[in-house]
């Protein structure tokens, strides 16, 4: 979805109908918080954070949107920064998504990795994984029981009435990691995996491949299917890509066992008619 940058004020509702219409699967949002003047952490490795980050649109209301005006695509997160928020909330933002949608969240959930973030969230950095495994508890314990609690280390929920569900019961859980200890959680208890690649230059299958064989080797460990955790790809493009390079990586990809890919254009489109510009050509290559 259009919305960082001079996307944030993009047309979703028009893109959203037409990407359907020209036969995308799935519909995609990010999740940034604040832009550090000087962060101690910076983007992918980097020392800085992008310019587009500056000017994000939310991204909860960017799937509203999307949901209104759509019938069929398949309405996803990568990531929402899991320990960012209280899980009652979270979970009556997510079911109203899925209820409103008829069914379509894709739920995707990371750790995220600014601090000045964590500051601004009134959260803390120290332990962000435990932080996302309890809100994965909590959120389950929403979704699929009546009355509600949940007693834990940072949440706690007292007994509660929590009529409304999702349509999803549950709605499936995707999670993004490239650590070993992030790709075993994800075996244990994930339905789906959001990997990343880069274009130009980072299309590596055999790199996903290392990554999911830990996933794997976690799933049978837990006594559960590998293949039932499904994979997203997202792939970032650099700007100045060409689309055919994007639209090859993706054939690439797909001949490597990794069919399902979503394509971030932050860096190639900064406006509506740019954006389904390329969502036209790729979806045709």
């Amino acid at each position: 979805m259009p919305q960082y940058g001079g996307s944030a004020r993009a047309d979703l509702a028009r893109f959203a109908k037409t990407v359907e219409d020209l036969g995308a699967d799935s519909l995609w949002v990010g999740d940034r918080l604040i832009t550090a003047v000087q962060p101690s952490v910076g983007y992918a490795g980097s020392d800085t954070i992008p310019e587009q980050f500056r000017t994000g649109l939310d991204p909860f209301v960017a799937l509203a949107v999307a949901a209104a005006v759509t019938s069929r695509v398949r309405l996803g997160s990568s990531v929402f920064v899991a320990p960012w928020y209280p899980p009652v909330q979270l979970g009556r933002q997510l079911t109203a998504l899925d209820v409103v949608s008829n069914g379509r969240l894709l739920p995707g959930f990371g750790i995220g990795w600014s601090p000045e973030e964590f500051q601004a969230a009134g959260a803390p950095f120290r332990r962000r994984g435990a932080q996302l495994d309890e809100l994965l508890d909590a959120l389950h314990a929403l979704w699929t029981t009546n009355p509600v609690a949940h007693d834990g280390e940072r949440w706690s929920i007292p007994p509660s009435w929590v009529d409304l569900k999702p349509v999803q019961q549950p709605p499936p859980i995707y999670l993004a990691s490239f650590t070993a200890a992030g790709l075993r959680r994800i075996g244990a208890r994930g339905d789906g995996w959001l990997p990343a690649v880069n274009v130009p230059g980072g299309v590596f299958p055999e790199m996903l491949d290392r990554q999911r064989r830990i996933i794997d080797d976690a799933a049978r460990a837990a006594g559960r299917d590998p293949s039932a955790i499904h994979t997203y790809l997202r792939v970032n493009v650099a700007e100045g890509t060409p689309i055919e390079r994007v639209a090859e990586a993706v054939r690439t990809l797909a001949a490597a066992g990794y069919p399902d890919a979503f394509v971030d254009l932050m860096y190639v489109a900064a406006d509506t008619d740019e954006h389904l510009r390329w969502a036209e050509r790729l979806l045709a290559a």
